[in-house]
């Protein structure tokens, strides 16, 4: 499998990143890549240690002529962002990454890829396997968990490394050395609900957005990716009141470093309304296609019947719900006024789920400045206080 990536140069790089491929790696169940890792290490007979929250540290003497060269530290994290299209079979504890090559570019079939950080990794396998390159000594880390909250990093403990120059290998700009950071904060706002039995004479339909390309809540926020929770509420939001909808379902998106790529409402609609309703998913979608005609060209609404369920939420939650997720910000809030084109505070609407008799919506915020971080988060903040939830 994925052999046509070993075609790619620099082939070194790439057929580490195959192996990689290969290996199942899950933030907070990385144990498979920390034995590779480890394997790795005492096969090239380099010194290897593993700390107690699982990052492993790959020393590698410098080559003659470069003792006195200051060591340095490379650093990768180890896990990654798994996410699926609903269509496609995938075990991420169990399957590999299949992937195909287009115009120039390596894309997953389906799922989430792992260069994130995952060619981080194979660049340092590369380095610590190579005799043909010229180094001073080089400290290899590779930390877990990044993706969903850092514990690797948290986790280190001082005495760990040894050299006072690190450079992270975790930026999608080949050629550009990044100094700085990005500070975040997650923002989960808990919506409540009553349970109602299902009025009779309605008819249930699945009604969902897919074909969305999804994207990293950071390095694509700023690149007119549609988000599917905004995109199947602006439908309900739209028709709630025109067709008397009722809502039993909303599932969307699933990490909060993701933007939603797909989303679904299980809905009631009274019998003699429903055929109205349907006509209008078509005009709905076309609407939609045409707005983001560059960016999602592959955007799709669609509506199936289902079966009848016994609950519905209460129609003011349902309400609530609605003009809070419209109302919620999500995408570029502000652009650097020093450094063109870059992105200096943003926030991502992430994940609707409903959890036991609550709705969990889950956002996260991103800024290079505190100030304008907390603003972001505080803005989130106040619209589901608004819509009487919790945060």
């Amino acid at each position: 499998m994925n052999e046509h990536i070993l075609e790619l140069e620099p082939s070194s790089i790439w057929k580490y990143f195959k192996e990689i491929l290969a290996i199942p790696r899950p933030s907070k169940k990385e144990e498979k890549i920390i034995k590779y890792l480890l394997d790795f290490g005492k096969k090239h007979q380099l010194e290897t240690i593993q700390d107690k929250v699982g990052n492993i540290l790959i020393m590698k003497p410098a080559t003659m002529g470069m003792e006195n060269r200051k060591s340095v530290v490379l650093q990768s994290h180890i896990d990654m962002v798994c996410e699926k299209n609903s269509d496609k079979e995938h075990d991420f504890e169990k399957d590999p990454i299949e992937t195909f090559i287009k115009d120039g570019w390596v894309y997953a079939n389906g799922t989430t890829l792992g260069a994130d950080d995952g060619i981080g990794v194979a660049a340092q396998l590369a380095i610590l396997a190579s005799d043909d390159i010229k180094h001073g000594p080089i400290e290899c880390l590779f930390t877990v968990d990044e993706e969903t909250g850092l514990s690797g990093a948290f986790g280190l403990q001082p005495g760990f490394l040894k050299s006072e120059i690190l450079l992270n290998l975790d930026s999608e700009d080949e050629g550009q050395l990044f100094i700085g950071c990005a500070g975040g904060q997650d923002t989960l706002a808990w919506l409540p609900f009553d349970l109602e039995a299902a009025p009779e004479a309605h008819k249930s339909y699945k009604i969902m957005i897919s074909g969305l390309k999804g994207g990293h809540s950071g390095d694509d926020i700023n690149k007119g990716l549609g988000n599917a929770n905004k995109m199947l509420n602006r439908f309900l939001w739209t028709y709630r009141d025109q067709f008397e909808l009722k809502l039993h379902n909303f599932d969307g998106g699933n990490l909060r470093n993701a933007i939603a790529r797909e989303a679904y409402a299980i809905i009631l609609v009274p019998e003699k309304s429903s055929q109205f309703l349907v006509a209008e998913v078509k005009g709905f979608e076309e609407m939609l296609r045409n707005e983001f005609h560059v960016t999602e060209p592959n955007l799709m609404l669609s509506i199936e019947e289902t079966d009848v369920p016994d609950t519905v939420i209460d129609n003011d939650s349902f309400i609530e719900l609605c003009n809070a997720i419209y109302a919620c910000p999500h995408g570029v809030i502000a652009m650097s006024q020093e450094i063109d084109d870059f992105v200096e505070t943003s926030t991502n609407l992430a994940s609707v789920k409903f959890v036991d008799d609550e709705i969990l919506i889950t956002t996260s915020q991103r800024s290079s400045v505190e100030s304008e971080k907390n603003d972001a988060t505080n803005m989130v903040t106040s619209v589901f206080k608004l819509a009487g939830g919790r945060t």
